[in-house]
C-alpha cells in the first residue's frame, strides 16, 4: 500500500514538474519581444526622422534585447508609412517614427486618408523637437529674410521652394512664412528632405526649410547659403544665424517633431515596457548629446502627454492647411 502512495506521489510530482516546464516554456515563448522588432520610418533613407532614429535604435535594440529593423517606406508626404503601421498587427513587432505630416497634417491635408490619426495609432512617446534652417542656391541673389522676401515680391510665383513632400513640417514652415509675409512662393514636393536637399544644391529650386543635420554638411561645403533659423531660439549649431522671427517676420515659428507609436489596439503592457525603455534611452546623456549634436532635442515623455501633443498639433496646423488651401501631393 505505501509503495502504490509512494509511486501516486512520484507521478503527481513529476506530472508538476512536466506541466511547470511547459508553462514557463510557454511564457518564455510569449515574452514580448520575441522576435526583432520593426519599427517603419515613413521617409527615404538619409532623412532627418531616419537619422534620429538611427541614433536611437541601436541603445533601443540592447535595453529590448532584440534587434530593430528600421524599414523605410516613403511617400505622400510620410502618410503611405504610416497608414501601413496603422493597419499592422497590434503586437508590437511593427512601430512607426512618426512626423508632423504623417500624424498631424495628412488628416486635414487629405480628406481620403486612409488612417485616423487619433483612432488608429497608440502613441508611445515623442522622440525629438526640431527646426529648420531657410537656406538658399547660391544663384539667389539675396543673403537674409529680409532680401529675400523683397525678391519674391517683385518676382512673384517665380522663387520656388522643395520640401520633403506636401503636409510636411518643411512645407509648413513654407506656407506659413507665405501666409505671414504675403509672398507668393511655389512649393516643389519631393520624397524625402535627401531628395529635396539634392534638388537645392542643383539649382532645381531656389530654397529650402530643411533640417540643420541635412543642411550643415553642404552649408560648411559652400554649396548651399542659410539665411535663418524658423525656430523661436537660434540653432545651437549655427548661433550666429538669426531666427526668422528676428528677420523681419515677429512671431514666425516652425518647428517638427518625431515620435514612436503603434497600432491602436497594442496590449497596455506592451505600451508601458516601449515607452519605459524608449523614454530611458532618450534621456542618458549620450544619446542626448548625439541628438543635439544633430540641432535635434530629446522630447521623451508619456503616452498620455504625446497623445495630448498629437490633438493641439492637429488643432493647430488644420487652420494653416485650410487657409493656404494646401492640397496633398
Amino acid at each position: 500500500m505505501k509503495m502504490q502512495i509512494d509511486k501516486q506521489i512520484i507521478f503527481s510530482a513529476g506530472l508538476y514538474l512536466l506541466l511547470s516546464l511547459f508553462a514557463a516554456g510557454a511564457l518564455a515563448q510569449t515574452a514580448y519581444p520575441a522576435r526583432p522588432v520593426r519599427i517603419v520610418v515613413p521617409f527615404p533613407p538619409g532623412g532627418p526622422s531616419d537619422v534620429a532614429l538611427r541614433t536611437i535604435s541601436p541603445r533601443l535594440s540592447e535595453a529590448l534585447g532584440q534587434q530593430i529593423i528600421v524599414d523605410n517606406r516613403g511617400g505622400a508626404g510620410g502618410a503611405t508609412g504610416t497608414e501601413l503601421v496603422a493597419k499592422s498587427a497590434p503586437d508590437g513587432y511593427t512601430l512607426l517614427h512618426g512626423t508632423i505630416g504623417g500624424l498631424a497634417v495628412s488628416p486635414t491635408l487629405n480628406p481620403k486618408l486612409g488612417y485616423n490619426t487619433l483612432r488608429d495609432l497608440a502613441p508611445l512617446t515623442q522622440t525629438v523637437n526640431v527646426a529648420y534652417i531657410v537656406t538658399l542656391h547660391p544663384s539667389v541673389p539675396a543673403k537674409s529674410v529680409k532680401e529675400l522676401l523683397a525678391l519674391a515680391k517683385a518676382r512673384p510665383g517665380k522663387l520656388n521652394y522643395g520640401t520633403s513632400g506636401a503636409g510636411t513640417g518643411p512645407h509648413l514652415a513654407g506656407e506659413l512664412l507665405k501666409m505671414m509675409a504675403g509672398v507668393d512662393i511655389v512649393h516643389v514636393p519631393y520624397k524625402g528632405s535627401a531628395p529635396a536637399q539634392t534638388a537645392l544644391m542643383s539649382g532645381e529650386v531656389d530654397l529650402t526649410f530643411e533640417n540643420t543635420l541635412i543642411v550643415l554638411p553642404q552649408v560648411k561645403a559652400g554649396r548651399v547659403r542659410p539665411i535663418a533659423a524658423t525656430g523661436l531660439q537660434r540653432s545651437k549649431l549655427m548661433p550666429d544665424l538669426p531666427t526668422v522671427a528676428e528677420s523681419g517676420v515677429p512671431g514666425f515659428s516652425a518647428t517638427g517633431w518625431y515620435g514612436l507609436l503603434a497600432p491602436v489596439a497594442t496590449p497596455k503592457d506592451i505600451v508601458a515596457r516601449l515607452n519605459a525603455e524608449i523614454t530611458r534611452v532618450l534621456r542618458t546623456p549620450e544619446t542626448a548629446d548625439r541628438l543635439n549634436s544633430m540641432a535635434a532635442e530629446p522630447a521623451p515623455g508619456t503616452p498620455e502627454q504625446f497623445s495630448a501633443f498629437i490633438r493641439a498639433e492637429i488643432d493647430k496646423w488644420a487652420k494653416v492647411v485650410k487657409a493656404a488651401n494646401m492640397k496633398a501631393d
